[in-house]
């Protein structure tokens, strides 16, 4: 039996890879952790600082401490409030999609519009419809009796911002349930048919089940962006009123480039690394072992 011949000219292709690689991520992370080690005496001088940045980042009782611990509070609760309204939304929008005839394509077209704006212009679009002054949003509530100014209520701040990423993110998810859904055979509905089972029925036996994996990445890719948004509310709220919708990116530019503290910043944008691929990673780690025991 011949040996077949091994052309190790093939590994001069991942150069380009490796290349782009190293610029666009590993140079950068070595500069933030070199940055999260020193301190410096002005005039570009630095000397080695330990883990003090990161000592401070995690005690609760000094001022970048409670800074953070806050705006990661504000984070956690951010992120579980809209995955809890954009998954359950997104596959009921789903269920109602068409699945024949020409209403299949314009009903898509419409649910991936929010998508193909960008950050800034959807921030820009709710500032303005939201204003209590001339916004249409604003002018409506307060000529209804409820009380409404996102510049200066930290609950309409909120609502607002809520209510914007739900606007502009539910239809990923909508989007890939529906994949999801087209993915699962004729037989499985003609069966229940045949059985008698009712819309609920097939919806929990057959389609949730079938769901399972396309939601698994639907939350990943929401708990992802949500936990790092910035520009939407940094346009919306600027982090205001207060600090009240401070998210942890927001307050880390304002440390990084306001207040230009770089050893904290630094160290604060590993730690906020760290914890969002923490957080993706056992999500991702529970549901796989769930998905699995249920195969076996």
């Amino acid at each position: 039996m011949m040996d077949k011949p091994l052309n190790n000219r093939a590994w001069f292709f991942l150069i380009p890879v490796l290349v782009f690689v190293l610029f666009s991520s590993l140079i950068p992370l070595m500069t933030v952790v070199n940055y999260s080690v020193q301190d410096t005496m002005g005039q570009n001088n630095f000397f080695y600082n330990g883990i003090a940045w990161f000592q401070n980042l995690l005690d609760p009782s000094t001022d970048i401490g409670g800074r953070f611990a806050s705006a990661l509070v504000r984070n956690l609760i951010f992120s579980f409030v809209v995955l809890a309204i954009e998954l359950p939304l997104g596959v009921a929008a789903a269920i109602c999609i068409p699945r024949h005839g020409w209403r299949v394509g314009a009903t898509l077209v419409l649910i991936a519009l929010p998508l193909l704006i960008p950050y800034t212009v959807v921030g820009t679009i709710w500032q303005i419809f939201a204003r209590a002054d001339i916004g249409l949003l604003g002018y409506v509530l307060n000529h209804l009796g409820i009380p409404y100014n996102d510049t200066q209520d930290p609950t309409s701040a909120w609502a607002t911002i809520v209510v914007m990423d739900v606007w502009h993110w539910t239809g990923m998810v909508a989007l890939l349930a529906y994949a999801g859904l087209k993915s699962i055979p004729d037989a499985f509905y003609q069966a229940a048919r045949i059985d008698g089972a009712g819309r609920w029925s097939v919806f929990r036996n057959i389609e949730l089940p079938k769901l399972q994996k396309v939601l698994v990445i639907a939350v990943l890719l929401r708990f992802m962006g949500s936990f790092m948004i910035y520009t939407e509310p940094s346009v919306v709220t600027g982090g205001g009123p207060g600090e009240s919708t401070s998210f942890l990116s927001l307050d880390l530019v304002k440390i990084a480039l306001g207040q230009v503290d770089l050893g904290n910043a630094a160290a604060m944008s590993l730690v906020y690394n760290l914890i969002t691929l923490t957080i993706c990673w056992v999500f991702f780690t529970v549901m796989t072992q769930i998905d699995r025991r249920k195969d076996v």
